[in-house]
């Protein structure tokens, strides 16, 4: 039956196929392999009656932009249950939706969704899974969402092979337009999607998706759809699906965010390399100037273009840091930016059905390995995949560099060569195609750079610190949980507001790596500098397969170290070793996630790593980090003798994962939050006086009666009073028998 259906597939859409692939010229097909150069291109000539190409391709734009808001917006929302669990959870399976196409293998379904009423159908699911935000629980929305996902697929695939040349080109190019202005509202979303971010955005957006899907359907079409009897059936549609899967997945995983290409080559300060605020405007720009460099086909097709251009600048990227990987980077966006209406044009000359299958089976198979690659631990055979990323990149480059080069899949006798696909580069018909897209291309790009001149004073200006005390700071830890709440919506406004209210001057979040495209492509450090107006400092680099670490703090971050500790069996550990001038005085920063609990020795040998740190240094240290140890175990005592530290409050012995500890420092407070649902993991906090001398006696009586303290020493009143036991309101409030205050003995030092 499937062999049927698959035959089956390779006729529909196009009832000369079988005579087209008899005609191949033999030095496509032959067993040489030998690369042709691609032969002369006659354009298209879309027959629009009337109908503006511009009004036609604003409205494709408005779905291409639905179209990957959808498609990116799938994979976190199936990541959040096993991020819950700890382990797969089922849901995965919900992934099969992608294979929706194998429906076109049957004709009749296929000349169907080709309709105007079927396109208006799968359009309108696809924008209506856009809702899905708006559900009422986390099980409903992954739902809509995966509908939303079965409908796209169907839909790329009625319409980028659909009988007219004028669907397909105006598709093609709304896509392309569509996935620039993304990025586009990412810069002005400060890397948040804005379909994902708050329910004003996202019902904006659903509205001008429905009015787009209605205004195509009310479009006029062609009198006689165009048939295509002159095309070439591609004898290479298994390398090409692959190809162009890894083009989709390199294109969503490295580039659909523009700050993901910083943060793959951040080191540390003072050079840590481009920090993603300017340095993503010049991302930005070279995906850009990669769409209009597709023009250059000689280029785009060219052996060395393909291997030594794309293949070094992926390793460039990946193997170096800081500036050099940067600019490798850079690079490597014009390479697959300018791969797409080539490689589209290619994919289309592929029989549909099964051709599309093995594009959405290549995707699904290298997210799923970007996955284990992190999440190793957690997963079956994960010792397979673990820290295994540059055999991802370098397979999808691979297979992409390998479909290039198959050369041209258009027939070699020129007279009876259309071009089948997109670009219409050299067209001179009644319209070229690239020549009216490019204007849409040119203005989105305008809009997104003009968003990072908005976001400009977030970074050149920030308050004044203010403070009775300028010797006294206030430090806080928590475990993001990747800015998902427990119900799996984004909780970036919310944690803002409770990190603003706490009044933290130095702030860790750990488990805030966001940037990988299965947790949304979202850069929380970013986010947060602006929002909060504080220095960020994120490490170590996100290609490195760890979960995320990051340092906030109103006080100027001198220089910063980042490591990753050992582990050599369980999940690998980050830390970030940094000095900050706190009103003229240099105090040392130690924040970390340790392994496991499971990884005994993981953890000894991280406990010591970061122990060494905090005994070698000369500054007084505040260390935040997660310890997944009891007070008074093994690692605990290693950070508190070998490394010289205190607890700030050695009598809390109802803690497992949060410390904060320090030396050279007197204590002054101490308080818990809980989590108010936002993540699995309380809020730890507290405050800090610097010695005025390094001969000083510390605070070491414990009083919870704020009226007995200093005003200006008291925590915030906004998370309510001293708490006994747990507080479980899905609001941040106290508990665990804090806040506490310390004094000393004495008053003098």
């Amino acid at each position: 039956m499937q062999r049927e259906l698959f035959k089956m597939a390779s006729n529909t859409g196009d009832e000369s196929s079988k005579t087209a692939e008899q005609k191949v010229d033999s030095t496509q097909g032959n067993s040489s392999g030998n690369v042709q150069k691609p032969s002369a291109r006659k354009p298209i000539n879309l027959a629009y009656n009337g109908r503006s190409f511009m009004r036609d391709i604003l409205s494709e734009s408005i779905l291409g932009f639905i179209f990957w808001s959808v498609l990116h917006g799938f994979a976190p929302m199936v990541w959040f249950y096993p991020l819950n669990m700890l382990e797969i959870s089922g849901y995965e399976a919900l992934a099969v939706v992608w294979f929706s196409p194998i429906l076109c293998a049957i004709p009749a379904i296929y000349s169907a969704l080709q309709t105007k009423t079927g396109l208006f159908l799968l359009r309108a699911i696809m924008v209506g899974s856009v809702a899905s935000f708006q559900a009422p629980t986390t099980l409903t929305r992954l739902m809509v969402l995966t509908a939303g996902n079965f409908a796209l697929v169907l839909l790329w695939c009625a319409t980028w092979w659909h009988k007219t040349s004028q669907q397909r080109v105006v598709s093609f190019w709304g896509a392309m337009i569509g996935f620039i202005a993304m990025l586009a509202s990412r810069i002005w979303y400060v890397s948040i999607n804005p379909t994902w971010s708050d329910t004003t955005s996202n019902t904006f957006i659903l509205t001008i998706g429905a009015i787009a899907v209605v205004e195509r359907y009310f479009a006029a079409e062609p009198k006689s759809p165009e048939p295509r009897p002159n095309e070439t059936v591609s004898p290479y549609w298994k390398t090409i699906g692959i190809g162009f899967g890894s083009l989709l997945f390199v294109t969503h995983w490295i580039y659909g965010e523009v700050a993901v290409v910083s943060r793959w080559s951040v080191t540390g300060n003072p050079l840590p390399g481009p920090h993603p605020f300017p340095a993503s405007a010049a991302v930005f720009l070279e995906l850009v100037t990669g769409i209009l460099l597709s023009t250059k086909l000689d280029l785009v097709t060219n052996f060395l273009w393909i291997w030594f251009v794309g293949g070094h600048t992926a390793l460039g990227l990946y193997f170096l840091s800081g500036f050099f990987s940067f600019a490798f980077g850079l690079i490597f966006s014009l390479f697959i930016m300018a791969a797409w209406p080539e490689m589209s044009d290619r994919l289309i000359s592929c029989p549909p059905v099964k051709t599309l299958l093995v594009v959405m089976a290549t995707y699904l198979f290298e997210m799923l390995f970007s996955v284990w690659t992190v999440a190793y631990n957690f997963v079956p055979y994960g010792y397979l995949t673990r820290e295994q990323t540059a055999i991802l990149l370098v397979f999808c480059v691979f297979m992409l560099g390998r479909a290039l080069g198959k050369g041209s899949p258009r027939n070699t006798d020129e007279k009876e060569c259309t071009h089948i696909g997109f670009s219409n580069l050299d067209g001179t018909g009644s319209h070229q195609a690239f020549a009216d897209a490019k204007i849409f291309i040119i203005l989105v790009a305008i809009v997104g750079i003009a968003g990072f001149a908005y976001r400009l004073p977030a970074h050149t200006s920030r308050p004044a610190l203010e403070k009775e005390n300028p010797r006294e700071f206030t430090s806080l830890i928590w475990t993001s949980h990747f800015m998902y709440d427990n119900d799996g919506w984004p909780s970036y406004e919310r944690a803002a507001q409770m990190l603003e209210d706490s009044g933290a001057d130095i702030i860790t979040l750990l488990e805030s790596d966001a940037s990988k495209p299965f947790l949304g492509h979202n850069d929380i450090s970013m986010w947060l500098g602006e929002r909060l107006r504080m220095h960020d400092d994120f490490g170590p680099s996100t290609k490195l397969h760890t979960w995320g670490n990051l340092l906030l703090s109103r006080h100027p971050i001198l220089k910063s170290e980042h490591h990753l500790l050992p582990s050599p069996r369980g999940e690998l550990a980050p830390a970030i070793s940094a000095t900050l001038n706190i009103t003229g005085n240099l105090v040392d920063f130690v924040v970390t996630h340790m392994g496991n609990d499971r990884d005994d020795e993981d953890r000894k040998l991280q406990a010591h790593y970061l122990a060494n740190i905090t005994r070698r240094s000369k500054n007084p240290v505040v260390f935040m980090g997660y310890v997944t140890s009891k007070p008074g175990s093994r690692d605990y005592k290693k950070l508190t003798t070998f490394g010289k530290l205190k607890d700030i409050d050695a009598t809390d012995i109802d803690r497992f994962c949060e410390y904060i500890m320090y030396k050279g420092l007197r204590k002054l407070g101490y308080a818990r939050i809980s989590h108010g649902g936002l993540s699995d993991t309380e809020v730890q906090m507290a405050k800090f006086e610097i010695p005025k001398t390094r001969q000083f006696e510390d605070n070491d009586i414990i009083i919870t009666d704020k009226n007995e303290i200093d005003e200006s020493v008291r925590f915030s009143d906004k998370f309510g009073d001293y708490k006994v036991g747990h507080s479980y309101p899905k609001e941040h409030r106290y508990h665990m028998s804090t806040p506490k205050y310390f004094i000393r003995r004495t008053k003098e030092e």
